[in-house]
């Protein structure tokens, strides 16, 4: 078992995965597609087996297009992305209960996205000294990595990287990472960036002051910068402070949702696994995934 490290995952953008990069070969009985399904437990099998049946381990997904608290700060929030078809929120719900059955605690819900939940229980693996792995694609929760044992992970392409890691690849220091994304914007969650502050400008400007509150304390002495366009750097960020303020609420995680209260407990056994063999069958999916669960049951047994 693993023992000393919390792994978060970010399930809802690996069935998202799943759901663009396979083709539609398996249906449920009333035909509903499970190509998502399929390639979501398929992840989530070989994740466990990599990280040799986490105890601490949880599940985040997202469950709050157009209902988020950030949506009251900000009405465009995604307001580009469209709710999940019928076939897709059939996919989303049948992930979640087959993780739970696998013995996963799994949270998500309509005022907190995933990374909030991931965030929130982060917070709790720093107060308790136990580093964290974040099973994720999305570097918005480069954030969450602030002890030097913290991983990036993206399980798919195999990629790792710790705090410094992720600096050196975005250039901004995790804990500055929210600040930079609200200077920049981001196009993805329909965030506006300030007009003419790019992402080697927004870098300089973490790296030299940290976040806003260091920015606006040294707003005279922007010209000094060394980068392009320096000079007039004191009026676009002068002219679009409340905007960047409003930004920093919508790219900064939560971390404090009052339900999570204790860092979670995952319950992998011989019986989750088969549980979770029996309800694949009962999908339509048996085969080659309840093959890899009697490999894990197998695994679990010696």
């Amino acid at each position: 078992m693993s023992e000393h490290r919390a792994w978060l995952i970010d399930s809802s953008i690996y069935i998202f995965r799943a759901w663009f990069s396979l083709p539609e070969r398996w249906h449920d009985a009333r035909g509903m597609p499970l190509n998502a399904v399929y390639g979501y437990v398929s992840f989530l099998l070989d994740f466990i087996e990599q990280a040799r049946f986490p105890r601490h381990c949880a599940a985040a997904f997202d469950e709050s297009l157009g209902s988020c608290f950030r949506n009251d700060l900000y009405p465009a929030y995604k307001a580009s992305r469209e709710l999940p078809d019928e076939a897709l929120a059939f996919q989303l719900t049948t992930c979640k209960e087959l993780t739970a059955t696998l013995g996963l605690p799994c949270y998500g819900g309509p005022r907190f996205e995933a990374d909030d939940y991931i965030a929130s229980i982060a917070r709790l693996c720093h107060h308790m000294d136990i580093p964290i792995t974040v099973v994720t694609r999305d570097k918005d929760l480069g954030q969450v990595l602030l002890a030097s044992e913290d991983h990036w992970y993206d399980f798919a392409d195999g990629r790792r990287l710790d705090a410094a890691g992720f600096a050196d690849k975005h250039g901004v220091r995790p804990e500055f990472f929210a600040d930079y994304l609200a200077l920049v914007g981001d196009k993805i969650d329909d965030i506006p960036g300030v007009p003419g502050v790019g992402p080697k400008t927004a870098a300089a400007l973490c790296a030299a002051y940290g976040n806003l509150e260091g920015i606006e304390a040294n707003m005279d002495s922007l010209a000094e910068l060394p980068v392009r366009g320096a000079k007039g750097l004191r009026d676009k960020l002068v002219r679009h402070w409340p905007q960047l303020e409003l930004a920093r609420e919508l790219t900064r995680l939560a971390e404090r949702i009052p339900e999570i209260q204790h860092i979670p407990r995952s319950s992998i056994s011989r019986s989750s696994l088969q549980a979770l063999a029996h309800a694949l069958d009962e999908l339509g999916l048996g085969s080659a995934l309840s093959k890899r669960c009697a490999q894990l049951d197998r695994m679990l047994a010696l």
